[in-house]
């Protein structure tokens, strides 16, 4: 299979990634930076490479073999898959660290550094490398031994407390979204840094953890509670926000539900028709008797289709939206419009759906350019990047200190 070839310029061409990370959070920033036209080389274990080949949602497999959890986050990357504790791979990936501008990596604090892998080792070859590590809790403290996964800094942080109705047990968002605010903090970091060289000269290393990604992307939540040392109660009914007052949440409809956003409520009991309503328009009962008020929204919304009462209230510029599922979202006629879902063609899995790259520039527009690799895929291709001969190669695939599984031409 050949590459997806593209004219244009890439932002990030000749910035090149080690990527020893797996799952999401560090996958998904690499993927980010890929799109933008960086070489990233995803280095795997021999055989299993990456945890997410082995895991996917209800034991369903693309193409028959392939986990779409992977597919997800690793397109436009190169795999070579190494055994981290052989002096031989050691020195190949200490090799490559000569000309590498970023090394990222997110096991548990202090494995990369027990292995011979920390930032110190890749600065001794290297000082301009940026060496970005993304953790569950930070580099140390009482949670430094504690597993950091999504769900987990979810119900650590605030989010799952303040989600859902208050009869029902604290909400996960239904997303990774601990791990992919981690994996936004590690582009931003890793952007940040990569300009200051431009400036200095000089590398450094970047820390990101989730605990502090979700502190940080709650800020207005947080200030709110610590400045009035007063907790968030979840609303009983469909208010979208424990902070917010009626009409702010989702509402049903004959055939669905729609979400009704900050608007004037008189003007949004205008378009529902039941002037009896107006009695609750006073800022203090929209707060205090928000879930009563809901109910009676509902009521009435509950009348109409929903696309009748979406035209009614865009009509009056009341700010509302469809509720779709992800297999509605992709048919979206905004999604559509801005081509926001494409697919590549993988060696195994044939034609994968995906989602675009979101972010648009208009110079160095980023693109897909390679399917999410098979593990060791690119071993042989970048082991002779690096001038080692055949003979080295097929002797260390032999002895296991490198594998390959190569995709059919």
């Amino acid at each position: 299979m050949t590459d997806t070839q593209t004219s244009a310029p890439a932002a990030l061409a000749g910035i090149r990634i080690l990527d020893f990370s797996h799952l999401l959070q560090g996958p998904f920033a690499t993927q980010l930076l890929a799109d933008m036209g960086a070489d990233v080389i995803k280095i795997e274990r021999p055989g299993k490479g990456d945890l997410f080949r082995s895991l996917t949602f209800r034991n369903k497999w693309v193409g028959g073999s392939e986990s779409p959890n992977f597919l997800a986050w690793n397109r436009n990357k190169r795999s070579i898959a190494l055994n981290l504790k052989s002096p031989e791979a050691k020195s190949v990936i200490m090799e490559m660290a000569k000309t590498a501008d970023i090394v990222v990596q997110n096991f548990r604090p202090g494995v990369m550094k027990a292995l011979g892998y920390g930032y110190e080792d890749f600065r001794a070859v290297n000082p301009r490398v940026i060496y970005c590590s993304g953790s569950g809790y930070g580099e140390d403290g009482p949670y430094v031994d504690r597993p950091g996964q999504d769900m987990l800094v979810q119900g650590l942080t605030g989010i799952m407390a303040a989600t859902g109705q208050a009869d029902a047990p604290p909400t996960p968002v239904g997303a990774g979204f601990s791990d992919q605010i981690g994996a936004m903090n590690m582009v931003y970091g890793i952007l940040s840094a990569l300009y200051w060289r431009e400036k200095s000269g000089l590398g450094q290393e970047v820390k990101v953890n989730l605990l502090a990604g979700m502190l940080a992307h709650q800020n207005q939540e947080m200030v709110m509670a610590l400045n009035f040392n007063e907790d968030f109660k979840r609303p009983r009914s469909g208010i979208g926000h424990p902070g917010m007052d009626a009409p702010f949440g989702t509402y049903p409809t004959q055939d669905g539900w729609v979400t009704i956003a900050m608007s004037p409520y008189r003007t949004l009991v205008g378009v529902l028709g039941n002037d009896d309503l107006l009695v609750y328009d006073d800022p203090e009962k929209l707060f205090a008797q928000r879930d009563e008020i809901w109910r009676k929204l509902a009521a009435e919304t509950g009348k109409w289709t929903t696309a009748a009462l979406m035209e009614a209230l865009l009509e009056a510029d009341i700010w509302c939206g469809e509720v779709k599922s992800h297999l509605q979202a992709a048919e979206d006629p905004q999604v559509r419009h801005m081509e926001l879902v494409t697919s590549y063609e993988h060696p195994r899995a044939g034609t994968v759906k995906v989602v675009a790259p979101p972010v648009r520039l208009s110079e160095t527009p980023a693109t897909i350019r390679k399917p999410a690799p098979l593990v060791g895929q690119h071993t042989r291709e970048i082991l002779r990047e690096f001038g080692y001969a055949e003979e080295q190669v097929s002797s260390w695939l032999a002895s296991g200190v490198a594998y390959a599984d190569e995709a059919p031409e």
